[in-house]
């Protein structure tokens, strides 16, 4: 047996984008083939769904380019479009601002179709791979991203492989609003990190790493996450400093009393309140396009800009070292 498998759209060049649903019991989650995105998380008896998405294949082309995407193989941004890897510096594709680089170059994960592997009604495996020097990047790569669902739990497991050393920092960028609203305000939002690393006014990491304690990003404690324009969240929460085992890393829970849990192997967490956005005139899951602060992304990653930071949690992968994540998320009701 198989997951449900549709065509979602089409590419210029024929390729068709598949939708693959997966879920046999109370989560459903529907995924793409676009960017190896997560479009689609419902949960029975929940007020819908609660990723935001949409149902054209243009919309995912266009301004929800990361709604869901599994976003690499360098998610954030790396300052001056350069970083060391094996000790030697490597330029790449500037691709913000003419400076710098973000969420790995105009060709990134999210900005391609995947190859569906293989597909159960519970599971599906996908692939993608960049060749040598796309967008800068050195390193004939593979990268498969295994989602399975078990109950109310998604795993993502992701396995990048290189044939030469290179950088690989990926992230699942889903936009969580568990109230199925157009405002993620009044969630409640609980953190696993003490401290942030610390952005400039361009929103770069300085190489700064500062508590929260204090601080309007403290969320050690389960507190109401009230993003505006006077208060934007876009910041790398420290979890750890190295990969480890599958611990905690987060808790969201909407105001009609969905939760989700949040776990992964990765040493940050990105959060982002999608204070900038506006989806028009493309629409999401309820019809209409979102508007500004409609869901939170809880990004898990490496830190930003790690391969300048020697003391931080490194990102360099090799031929004997693969890449390997695995985040998951668990949903319930209080």
């Amino acid at each position: 047996m198989t997951a449900t498998i549709g065509v979602f759209g089409q590419l210029e060049d024929g390729t068709e984008v598949l939708s693959v649903e997966i879920g046999t019991g109370p989560l459903r989650v529907g995924l793409l083939t676009w960017g190896a995105v997560i479009g689609d998380v419902r949960l029975a008896g929940g007020p819908g769904p609660l990723t935001l998405g949409g149902p054209t294949l243009g919309g995912y082309r266009g301004p929800m380019s990361s709604f869901g995407s599994l976003i690499g193989p360098v998610v954030n941004r790396i300052r001056d479009a350069e970083a060391p890897i094996g000790g030697r510096m490597h330029r790449f594709e500037a691709n913000l601002d003419g400076q710098h680089t973000k969420h790995g170059g105009s060709r990134a994960t999210y900005k391609q179709a995947w190859r569906l592997i293989e597909s159960s009604p519970d599971h599906a495996l996908m692939e993608i791979h960049l060749p040598d020097g796309l967008s800068g990047f050195p390193g004939n790569r593979t990268i498969r991203a295994d989602y399975r669902v078990t109950g109310t739990r998604l795993d993502m497991v992701v396995i990048g492989t290189t044939d030469a050393p290179t950088l690989m920092n990926l992230a699942n960028h889903s936009y969580w609003n568990l109230d199925a609203t157009d405002s993620v305000a009044g969630h409640l939002l609980e953190i696993a990190a003490d401290r942030i690393t610390v952005n400039g006014d361009d929103l770069m990491v300085t190489g700064e790493i500062a508590p929260v304690a204090g601080t309007r990003h403290d969320f050690r404690t389960a507190r109401r996450f009230e993003p505006s324009a006077d208060n934007r969240f876009d910041v790398n929460y420290c979890l750890g400093d190295a990969r480890r085992p599958l611990s905690f890393a987060a808790r969201l829970t909407g105001q009609h009393g969905v939760t989700m849990e949040m776990w992964t192997t990765e040493p940050g967490l990105q959060v982002f309140d999608l204070g900038t956005f506006d989806t028009a005139p493309h629409p999401g899951h309820h019809g209409a396009p979102y508007p500004s602060f409609a869901g939170i992304a809880l990004e898990a990653q490496g830190w930003p800009d790690a391969a300048k930071h020697p003391d931080w949690p490194q990102i360099e992968v090799t031929p004997q070292q693969p890449y390997h994540q695995h985040t998951a998320w668990v949903f319930g009701q209080a």
